[in-house]
């Protein structure tokens, strides 16, 4: 019974991570890394697609293997979050949105720039 869980919940990760590929406000890597932990619960058909994909599996495997973000991803995410916050700001959001918002972000930012980068990249 729960293994159709898992999968559906894999399948919905895989798809909001694939909207923040076009999205610019929603993260793709935490949607990619929750899809890759569903699958490897439900289908081990799933997971190798997954991890076997030229674009998703590098990552996997870095954040499996060391816990590590790729520099590349920091510095996006880093610009995303500020990118939020400032049109955040430019709609005039009230103080205590941009308070908590701001809060958030910072908690957010401080995580990945903690998280090791991984193993250098093959050239």
């Amino acid at each position: 019974m729960t293994r159709p869980l898992w999968i559906v919940s894999g399948l919905t990760s895989l798809a909001c991570g694939i909207a923040g590929i076009v999205l610019p406000l929603v993260p793709t890597t935490p949607f990619v890394l929750l899809a890759a932990f569903c699958f490897a619960r439900s289908s081990p058909r799933l997971e190798a697609w997954l991890l076997n994909h030229r674009s998703f599996g590098p990552m996997i495997e870095n954040w499996r293997r060391h816990g590590g973000i790729d520099r590349r991803a920091k510095r996006i995410a880093i610009l995303m979050m500020a990118a939020a916050f400032a049109l955040s700001i430019a709609m005039q959001f009230p103080l205590w949105v941009l308070a908590l918002q701001g809060a958030v972000l910072v908690a957010m930012g401080a995580f990945i720039l903690t998280r090791p980068d991984g193993p250098p990249r093959a050239r």
